[in-house]
C-alpha cells in the first residue's frame, strides 16, 4: 500500500486568508500545523495503516515544491508543471511512482479535515484490503469512499449506490455504485438525503496501480501524454500545456461507474472538506456564516458582523457596521462578532506562520 496526497487548489473560496502563493493545504487553520501536515499525520506509522512518510507522495505545483519539503521532509514531492486539477495529477502519479501493479495506492487530497481519525484510518485499510483486490465480482475495482449524509447540502457532489446490494467488508458498508451526481439544486439535495445509501463524495480512493492506469488509460488519453515524458521536466511542461483542468472523476470516475467498474465504502468520520469560510468557522468553534467580497464589488458589514482584510500584505480583522468596497478580496463574515477572540487567534497563526523567516 501507498498513499499520494493532491496538495493543490487555490483555496478561492477563503481568501483573503489563502492565497495563491500560500493556499489552504499550508496553512495552520486548525491549530499549530497545516492541513497537509495533519493529512500526512493521520496515515503515516499507524498498526492498521503500516504507511512510513516513505510510501507517501505529495503531487503539488511546482511553485509549492519548497513548502511541502519545509512542512513534510520525510515525503516524496511530485512536482507538476503547473495545476490541472486531479485527473491530471493522478495520472502523472501512476506513471512516475513505481510500485508493483497490484499494489494499491490511496489518494487523498491535502486540506481537509477529519475528526476521527482511528475509524479513517481503519475505513482506508478496509478499502485497501477488502475492496481495491476484488469485490462485487469485479476484479479490480476503483474504490470511492463517501461521507455518510447528515443534512442535505448542496455544496457537495454525491455518490449513488446500488443500495440494494450493500454488504459489510472488513468493516465498513460497501455498495456497487450506480453514478455521481453533481453539486445539486436545494430540492434536489432533499431528495438524495433520504436516499438509502447515498454519501458525499469526498474525492478519496483506493486503487490498484494497475486497475486505475488501465481506467486512464480507457476513458483518457493522459497515460499517452504524460506517461512517456514523466520524467523530463520539458517534456511534462509541454505535455501540461496541451491539457485542460479536469477532474478524476469527471475523466475516468463516472464512465467507470456507468461500466460497473466503481465500489464505494460509506464513513462516519467527522469529515469537512472546509471548502469555505462558514465551514471554517464551525470548525474553530466561532458563529456566523462566511463569504468572499470580490474587489470592486459593494457589501455591508452589520454590527454583528467581522471583516477579513489584507492591507499592506498583513491580515486584518475589523467589524461592522461599515461599507465593504475594496481592490483585493476580502472575507465578510456574518454573525461572527460573537466569536471574535476565535477569529483573531485563526488570523495570529496564519499571520505568524507567514512571518516565519
Amino acid at each position: 500500500m501507498y498513499s499520494v496526497i493532491l496538495a493543490g487548489g487555490g483555496g478561492t473560496r477563503l481568501w483573503p486568508l489563502s492565497r495563491p502563493e500560500t493556499p489552504k493545504p499550508f496553512l495552520p487553520l486548525l491549530g499549530e500545523q497545516s492541513l497537509l501536515q495533519l493529512t500526512v499525520e493521520r496515515v503515516a506509522g499507524h498498526a492498521n495503516l503500516p504507511l512510513a512518510e516513505a510510501d507517501i507522495t505529495i503531487v503539488t505545483d511546482r511553485r509549492y515544491v519548497r513548502l511541502v519539503r519545509e512542512q513534510v521532509p520525510g515525503c516524496r514531492v511530485l512536482a507538476e508543471p503547473a495545476g490541472r486539477n486531479t485527473a491530471a495529477a493522478v495520472a502523472l502519479a501512476t506513471a512516475a511512482i513505481e510500485r508493483p501493479d497490484e499494489e494499491v495506492m490511496l489518494v487523498l487530497p491535502a486540506d481537509h479535515r477529519i475528526r476521527d481519525d482511528s475509524v479513517y484510518r481503519s475505513v482506508l485499510a478496509a478499502a485497501a484490503e477488502h475492496l481495491a483486490r476484488g469485490a462485487f465480482e469485479v476484479e479490480a475495482p476503483l474504490v470511492t469512499l463517501g461521507i455518510e449524509v447528515s443534512r442535505s447540502a448542496t455544496e457537495y457532489g454525491y455518490l449513488i449506490p446500488r443500495a440494494e446490494r450493500g454488504e459489510d467488508r472488513g468493516g465498513v458498508r460497501a455498495y456497487p455504485l450506480r453514478g455521481f451526481e453533481e453539486k445539486p439544486s436545494a430540492e434536489r439535495a432533499a431528495e438524495l438525503a433520504l436516499e438509502p445509501g447515498v454519501a458525499w463524495n469526498a474525492g478519496i480512493f483506493a486503487w490498484q496501480r494497475l486497475a486505475i492506469r488501465g481506467a486512464i488509460d480507457r476513458y483518457t488519453g493522459l497515460m499517452t501524454l504524460i506517461g512517456s515524458v514523466h520524467a523530463s521536466e520539458a517534456g511534462l511542461a509541454a505535455a501540461y500545456d496541451q491539457l485542460k483542468p479536469v477532474s478524476i472523476d469527471y475523466a475516468v470516475m463516472e464512465q467507470a461507474a456507468r461500466d460497473g467498474r466503481v465500489v464505494m465504502a460509506a464513513m462516519n468520520v467527522g469529515w469537512d472538506d472546509l471548502g469555505g469560510w462558514t465551514a471554517l468557522l464551525a470548525a474553530i468553534g466561532g458563529p456566523g456564516t462566511g463569504r468572499v467580497v470580490q474587489p470592486g464589488e459593494a457589501a455591508e458589514a452589520g454590527p454583528d458582523d467581522l471583516i477579513v482584510e489584507r492591507i499592506d500584505g498583513r491580515l486584518i480583522l475589523a467589524a461592522g457596521p461599515r461599507a465593504i468596497l475594496g481592490t483585493s478580496p476580502s472575507a465578510l463574515l456574518a454573525g461572527a462578532r460573537a466569536g471574535r477572540s476565535a477569529v483573531e487567534a485563526l488570523l495570529d497563526r496564519v499571520s505568524r506562520w507567514e512571518a516565519r523567516p
